[in-house]
């Protein structure tokens, strides 16, 4: 009898829901993303707590529909005065640290200390497709499933410095939603993270144990505005390397100027993946918050980050307005056609540009 052949294009079964997926959280998903949620149906579901709620008014702020910029507005500033009552943590590191690790490690502590986490997961965004993975979730799957916890990824887009455009409006609507600790991992760029240590009271840098990159210390830049130094994965043989890492770190240091907060920044050990160490960063945050809350400092940082966020939305949104006009489209598509005949240069186009507003 000839063997029956199968189509490459047979229907396979679909992959089933996870056991530890909300059957309604699904339904009101599915629900709520066909209509329009009003803005005070957001604003009270957010005061309440109700995560569902949480995710979807963010969605909306991280919205480029110019429709939805009004609705966000408002949602925004009715959270606005039950905001600023977290600690706000950046966590950054180059790819392959183990920052998604260390902060489930961090966030898992975190909760069972009875605090309340969220998480703001920065995933870098293609300059070719413009897409990003967001898998996040499933790098912190336990945290993910932690009732005290919830994890957001978010694409950066076009923004630099290791954060999303959104990202400091999501973490107020985070606070008025009650959460007590605001994890902020950036995409680890390098030393371009300016935008994230402008949006937190501490910034925390994840270095790996024998990477050869001690004398960055040496260098302005990234190191220079850490407030401390966690040397990740010293388990094991990297434990001799971390312990050594330590050390050429905390004399690098030394070489920097106090900093305006009159904090020390520290070197300490982990590894996230053992648990070890996380508690004693945890405690070191926290005498950081106690002393900079003492003498000022803490305060006074965020009045500055409120300042510069104020500049930064004004240059974006004159962007913004200045392409959308019709004429601007108009002669920008003529101008870039005589850059490309070499009729004329960038900077003349500019001018010209800006001269018809």
């Amino acid at each position: 009898m000839a063997k029956k052949n199968k189509s490459a294009l047979s229907e396979k079964k679909g992959v089933s829901i996870s056991e530890t997926t909300n059957p309604n959280s699904i339904k009101s998903y599915k629900e709520n993303r066909k209509t329009e949620i009003a803005s005070e149906i957001l604003i009270e579901g957010i005061l309440k707590r109700d995560i569902t709620i949480l995710a979807r008014a963010i969605t909306l702020i991280e919205s480029k529909n110019p429709t939805h910029a009004h609705q966000a507005k408002t949602i925004i500033e009715a959270c606005l005065p039950h905001a600023h009552n977290s600690v706000r943590i950046g966590i950054t590191g180059v790819p392959g640290v183990g920052k998604s690790t260390f902060i489930e490690a961090l966030g898992k502590h975190l909760t069972d200390l009875g605090k309340r986490v969220a998480v703001l997961a920065i995933d870098p965004s293609s300059s070719i497709t413009k897409g990003s993975i967001l898998g996040d979730k499933t790098r912190m799957e336990q945290l993910a499933k932690n009732n005290n916890a919830f994890i957001r990824p978010s694409a950066s887009g076009e923004s630099l410095g290791g954060v999303a455009r959104t990202t400091r409006e999501t973490t107020i609507l985070c606070e008025a939603a009650g959460f007590d600790v605001i994890l902020i991992e950036t995409v680890g760029v390098g030393q371009s993270e300016t935008a994230v240590h402008s949006m937190v009271d501490f910034f925390l840098l994840l270095k790996l144990p024998g990477a050869g990159d001690e004398l960055q210390g040496m260098k302005r830049g990234i190191i220079e505005m850490a407030d401390a130094i966690a040397i990740n994965k010293a388990d094991g043989d990297n434990l001799k390397p971390a312990k050594l890492a330590q050390t050429e770190f905390k004399r690098a240091l030394h070489l920097y100027p106090e900093k305006d907060s009159q904090w020390q920044p520290q070197v300490l050990l982990c590894s996230a993946i053992n648990g070890t160490g996380i508690d004693d960063i945890w405690k070191m945050i926290l005498d950081f918050v106690k002393a900079t809350t003492k003498n000022g400092y803490f305060n006074k940082k965020r009045n500055k980050q409120s300042e510069y966020w104020l500049i930064q939305t004004i240059e974006s949104q004159l962007k913004s307005r200045f392409f959308e006009q019709p004429k601007i489209k108009k002669e920008l598509d003529k101008q870039l056609k005589r850059i490309a005949e070499n009729k004329t240069t960038a900077f003349a186009a500019a001018d010209y540009l800006l001269s018809l507003e």
